[in-house]
């Protein structure tokens, strides 16, 4: 689950170093996690033992969650099989890579609902992976935490409980920053190939209520649309 570049990042692998050399980037180098692991350290609820098993699938999943968002070529990925991997949300059919970027990629995959459009405040069949990352992005200047609270099994089938969380600092959609801690929790099975050791399948199961009611708490204005392009490299 660790890779010999961790020391550049004390939570996710494969950010840097040799490995690394040729990946081609979203944002053009590797996104920079200082202001939220920041967060992270002050904010989390548990402090897991070096090597535990709850340390190691706590910066798996920050490590696959990095490349999610932030390596554009699905062969540049080194947690999951590109070939295998599938991606299913709250009993959704599992969607391939290929698939999740068609969705929107990032939060879009994320953030996919029943609900009929006229009710979506934020609607992923009209967002962008750009512009969703903008959205998210502005709205949690010091970025989207997440921690492991538990794990009821280890590889290679992991099954956890996670919390993540943030504090709206920025607009989000029309609405105003509060400065209130967002956040919500789920649970979530990996499963890895026995063999390789990595993904090949993802399952969350969770409310996005939770975390877009806390979003859209502030007084709406079109002065608190965010810009149209800015490139932020800070994240989850």
């Amino acid at each position: 689950m660790t890779s010999s570049d961790s020391a550049a990042d004390k939570y996710r692998s494969y950010l840097h170093g040799e490995g690394e050399r040729n990946t081609v980037w979203r944002f053009g180098s590797p996104p920079n996690y200082d202001l939220v692991n920041k967060l992270f350290e002050e904010g989390r609820s548990k402090i897991w033992p070096p090597g535990s098993l709850e340390e190691e699938v706590q910066n798996l999943v920050k490590t696959w969650e990095m490349e999610m968002f932030h390596k554009v070529r699905f062969d540049d990925n080194k947690t999951v099989d590109p070939e295998k991997y599938r991606f299913a949300l709250n009993g959704r059919k599992g969607v391939t890579l290929e698939e999740k970027r068609k969705l929107g990629g990032g939060y879009n995959s994320l953030l996919q609902t029943s609900l009929p459009e006229k009710f979506r405040c934020y609607n992923p069949a009209e967002e962008t992976v750009d512009s969703s990352h903008v959205a998210f992005t502005t709205a949690f200047p010091r970025g989207f935490a997440v921690e492991v609270l538990q794990v009821y099994s280890g590889p290679p089938v992991i099954v956890y409980k996670f919390r993540h969380w943030g504090y709206m600092e920025g607009p989000f959609k029309g609405n105003a920053p509060t400065g209130e801690m967002v956040e919500f929790y789920g649970m979530a099975i990996f499963e890895l190939d026995e063999e390789s050791k990595k993904i090949v399948k993802v399952e969350f199961f969770y409310d996005r209520g939770e975390l877009l009611g806390g979003l859209m708490k502030g007084a709406k204005s079109d002065n608190f649309l965010p810009p149209s392009c800015p490139l932020f490299k800070n994240t989850a």
